[in-house]
């Protein structure tokens, strides 16, 4: 079975989402092929764990050059021939589904949906688009039954399949089975300045430097923050568009610590992994730092309430756009360390029960059988609504 993942953006958790996806399904004896853009860490990830990857040149935003990204899936299309087409986010499902155009079994998997990430004319449109272009999907697969009903809610009348996210749990793990160690060996391995290597409690903030991540929000909330707890340090992990204008406007004391290839050391260095995003389908951040046994405080966007450990929202759950709430709820847990230790402890096990990549990649080929009328290998457990 060949299966054509056609994907825009080429770095973040969607490039990690499709280089695990080909990675299972090239093992399970699939073809995976990956179209996407030049550039990020897509192409190298993919084509290293067992996908055939082609350039498709697209550009992450929309605009006029539509047109042309659309002609040229549809080349890579007759070229590939693929039984089944995965486009991946808004920019691959615009192009893909125009491409296409229900002559093949179609997924489409927002990633987080467009209409949410703009407001304006731009938003409408794109909400226009997303229930005009249903049709042409067999199933629209959300990654949280939040994200499923963010765009129910909005009119988008789909065939859905709700499959988590999940993360590879050998990859992302303690080292340490004590804590307390882990975190120390973790920091000896980092290029920490001396003021960060004192004893106040470390925060991490892992993603992209851009909009969606909220970390102009968390640099907004610091100040009111040291008010409560002076000692706390807070490290920005990651690059991006709003890279220049963050480090204008962040107060002193933070860590720009760059992108990092290997993220596993900065989220067990931390007390605690904030990510106070503005949208999402479900973040895997958060799931990987629980994963590394690290407590985790996000924003209540989708798919947050469901990868956290049953009741922990009321701790670890602050309202989308308010630095205030978000301040309160970082200074509630880092003066309680022992509370840090406890949920942290609960959000391994929880990540470890609940979030296994494995079982995430074997619902999704389940799903593509499904849609081409094959039995599924009996070991595949399919996640669907």
């Amino acid at each position: 079975m060949t299966v054509l993942h056609l994907v825009q953006p080429v770095e973040g958790g969607v490039a990690r989402v499709v280089t695990d996806l080909v990675r299972a399904q090239s093992a399970a004896g699939l073809r995976p092929v990956v179209g996407c853009p030049p550039g990020g860490q897509l192409a190298e990830a993919a084509r290293a764990a067992g996908a055939e990857v082609h350039t498709w040149r697209a550009a992450r935003s929309p605009g006029p050059g539509v047109a042309v990204e659309a002609g040229a899936a549809a080349r890579l299309l007759r070229k590939v021939r693929p039984a089944l087409l995965h486009a991946h986010s808004a920019k691959a499902g615009l192009a893909g589904r125009l491409a296409a155009r229900g002559a093949l079994p179609t997924v489409f998997q927002p990633h987080a949906w467009s209409f949410d990430a703009v407001g304006g004319t731009t938003g409408a449109l794109a909400l226009r688009w997303e229930r005009f272009a249903v049709r042409w999907a067999d199933r629209v697969l959300c990654v949280s039954e939040a994200e499923r009903l963010a765009g129910e809610t909005a009119g988008v009348h789909a065939r859905w399949a709700v499959i988590r996210n999940g993360v590879d749990l050998g990859h992302f793990r303690p080292v340490d089975p004590d804590p307390v160690q882990d975190k120390a060996l973790a920091r000896a391995g980092l290029p920490l300045p001396t003021a960060f290597r004192g004893d106040g409690p470390l925060v991490v903030c892992v993603g992209r430097l851009c909009q969606q991540k909220g970390q102009d929000l968390l640099l907004r909330a610091w100040p009111e923050l040291l008010a409560t707890v002076p000692g706390a340090r807070l490290a920005l992990v990651g690059d991006g568009p709003d890279a220049e204008r963050l480090r204008r406007t962040a107060p002193s004391g933070v860590l720009f610590a760059g992108a990092a290839a290997d993220t596993r050391p900065w989220l067990r260095a931390a007390d605690l992994v904030v990510l106070p995003s503005r949208w999402e389908g479900m973040a895997l951040v958060p799931l990987e730092a629980m994963a590394c046994g690290r407590p985790v405080l996000v924003s209540d966007v989708s798919g947050a309430r469901e990868s956290l450990p049953p009741g922990h929202g009321r701790l670890c759950l602050v309202p989308p756009e308010d630095p205030t709430a978000l301040a309160k709820a970082l200074g509630r847990l880092l003066v309680e360390p022992r509370l840090l230790a406890e949920l942290g402890e609960q959000a391994g096990l929880h990540a470890r029960t609940g979030f296994d990549v494995r079982r995430t990649t074997d619902a999704v080929t389940g799903l593509y059988h499904e849609l081409l009328g094959r039995p599924r290998p009996l070991n595949q457990e399919r996640i669907s609504r």
